[in-house]
């Protein structure tokens, strides 16, 4: 028996392209398929979490959203991974900038993805599993930044499941070299790591943790196009 469509997507097996370009907020999944794709088609609106495929260039690629942190996008990136036949997802999301060089703004492709969340234990590992980006579709969104002059920095971010917290760790990840602070890379690193598939996460920065620069909820959702730039580039 077919486990497609699954509890959180609606759509059969086939509807979606190989490669998905995901975002956390529904509405910029929106404004991606309006702006980008040709011919977009709606697959998925269960609990609002909108998708869509299309193609772009000629080239056939899907958007969808994928929630607020790591358990939302680990229900996402599971089942497309696994049920969908899905090779790729590439996030395109916000983030914390923990580092005095990278500005409100700037691109920050995730190299690598620290965490505080216990994700990972489900595997059982006698140590601790470090989720990295797949080298190509990193070295392909480093050489779109620097043919369309985009600044950005390539690096570790800190995938928190905290937005509002007791107490502030950054600067013990600052020490560390970690760059900016998200929500949800290192689940989308791991699921694909085990599935043997490949993501990307690129976000923009949307507020300076250290200098107070910020951006508004309208600004996140239609502005931050350069990083949508890129991550098309890659389909």
């Amino acid at each position: 028996m077919s486990k497609t469509p699954t509890p959180h997507i609606g759509a059969q097996l086939g509807e979606i392209a190989e490669t998905v370009i995901m975002a956390g907020d529904p509405l910029r999944v929106k404004f991606m398929a309006e702006r980008f794709l040709e011919n977009p088609v709606c697959f998925n609106n269960v609990r609002g979490m909108l998708g869509f495929t299309g193609t772009y260039k000629g080239k056939r690629v899907s958007v969808m959203g994928h929630g607020m942190g790591i358990p939302s996008i680990a229900i996402y990136t599971y089942e497309l991974f696994n049920f969908y036949d899905v090779k790729t997802i590439i996030r395109v999301g916000s983030a914390g900038s923990i580092n005095m060089d990278l500005h409100v703004g700037d691109l920050i492709v995730a190299m690598g993805a620290c965490t505080d969340s216990n994700y990972a234990a489900q595997f059982e590992l006698p140590g601790t599993f470090a989720p990295i980006a797949d080298f190509d579709l990193l070295r392909g969104a480093v050489e779109t930044c620097e043919k369309l002059g985009y600044k950005y920095q390539v690096g570790n971010v800190v995938s928190s499941d905290l937005f509002y917290g007791e107490t502030s760790y950054n600067d013990r990840w600052m020490k560390l070299g970690v760059k900016a602070v998200e929500m949800e890379i290192s689940a989308l690193y791991t699921n694909a790591a085990r599935a043997g598939k490949r993501a990307l996460g690129i976000c923009t920065i949307s507020d300076h943790i250290l200098t107070g620069e910020v951006t508004s909820a309208e600004e996140r959702q239609t502005t931050f196009t350069k990083m949508m730039d890129v991550a098309f580039s890659l389909v």
